[in-house]
């Protein structure tokens, strides 16, 4: 049996009201085996066992992220990275580097823009790119994921004119003259996405192996993911391999909750290292780009309520057949109204699930909430 290894002269906060603080802690088969003072924890100590001296560092519970697209987040590693770009000269100066590296023809992605940082302030154009980009369709994400930038040649690859409808839960951006601008909004993203060539499934092994490095880095020991099926394959083949170093609760998209009933999964089902969460529904979209449904126009737009990614009836049909069928629910909501719909909806599904005489076992979830209606 291998022996504790030993962390002392440390300050261990243990989130134990009845012992808050400790100086050591013993681990083993990677469980904490013991907290408490040096004297108690260091007769523990092995021949062959690793004692270290924390010089009084400070030592947590890992963090788990309640929200996070693993996926999205492991495969922007190959990616651009625009993440805090001060403005958009320097936006289009990465691009064109990465744009460099690759073969004629081949689709360019980033994420992380936010043209509120940027002197400039106005929203990027597609022309801004074409300048730098005859050879490469592409398109970047902003920092919400519910804003994209796209360059003309991706626009033709997915046959976006004037005269393309706005998609039902997502608007394409047109200047004064009703061409589009190459902004894209909500579900209108999934117009060019569609046409991209997907990562395979070992380059989405091998980011996210990457990509659990720097969560451990940051302290991350567990997250809530929000991402698809490729996601899940993903995860799976790294738990089969016994490399998945982070504890998972896998969300599913609405899009698969009749796959996810069809084979009869439950929330919770799963083991400590990858469980099944809750079905995800959008409900409207980000504040940075005014997608965000609300009670009121924004100030600069007095027409504009923002999106209803998926509306209150179609909200209520899915968290019904979800609760029903074992399933959580998860509804990422942000604006006011987009908040009001989902408790309305909850309220009528926990009165479903009271008539039906179930526990009140499934534990529905809003996410984000940045803003709320007084009277909720």
């Amino acid at each position: 049996m291998p022996s504790p290894t030993i962390l002392y002269n440390g300050r261990i906060y243990t989130l134990d009201p009845q012992q808050p603080f400790a100086t050591a802690v013993a681990i083993q088969h990677g469980r904490v085996l013991a907290v408490g003072t040096d004297q108690d924890i260091n007769h523990l100590h092995q021949p062959g066992g690793e004692k270290i001296n924390l010089n009084g560092a400070c030592v947590t519970p890992g963090l788990v992220d309640a929200h996070c697209h693993y996926q999205l987040y492991a495969l922007s590693l190959r990616q651009v990275d625009l993440l805090e770009v001060p403005s958009l000269a320097e936006a289009l100066h990465r691009i064109q580097h990465k744009a460099a590296t690759l073969p004629a023809g081949e689709w360019l992605q980033g994420y992380g823009w936010k043209n509120q940082l940027w002197p400039e302030a106005r929203l990027p154009h597609k022309s801004d790119l074409d300048a730098i980009l005859p050879h490469h369709p592409a398109i970047f994400n902003d920092k919400s994921y519910h804003t994209a930038w796209a360059n003309s040649r991706a626009l033709q690859l997915a046959h976006i004119t004037r005269d393309t409808p706005n998609p039902e839960g997502g608007e394409i951006g047109r200047d004064e003259h009703g061409e589009p601008t190459g902004i894209l909004y909500e579900n209108a993203i999934k117009l060019v996405r569609q046409h991209i060539p997907d990562y395979t499934h070992d380059q989405l092994v091998e980011s996210m192996q990457q990509a659990q490095v720097n969560c451990w880095q940051a302290g991350l020991t567990g997250l809530h993911d929000f991402d698809g099926r490729s996601s899940f394959e993903a995860l799976q083949t790294l738990h089969r391999n016994q490399q998945l170093g982070l504890r998972i609760y896998k969300n599913i998209p609405a899009a698969l909750i009749d796959h996810a009933i069809a084979l009869g999964l439950q929330t919770d089902f799963g083991d400590e290292w990858l469980r099944i969460g809750g079905i995800k529904i959008f409900a409207d979209g980000a504040l940075g780009g005014q997608t965000a449904l609300m009670v009121e126009p924004y100030e600069n737009a007095p027409h504009n309520l923002g999106i209803a990614v998926t509306d209150k009836e179609e909200m209520h049909a899915i968290a019904s057949k979800a609760s029903a069928n074992g399933l959580s629910v998860t509804v990422h909501a942000i604006g006011d109204k987009a908040v009001h719909d989902i408790l309305d909806v909850y309220e009528a599904v926990r009165g479903e699930e009271a008539a039906r005489g179930d526990t009140r076992h499934l534990r529905h979830r809003i996410e984000h909430v940045q803003i709320y209606h007084p009277q909720d």
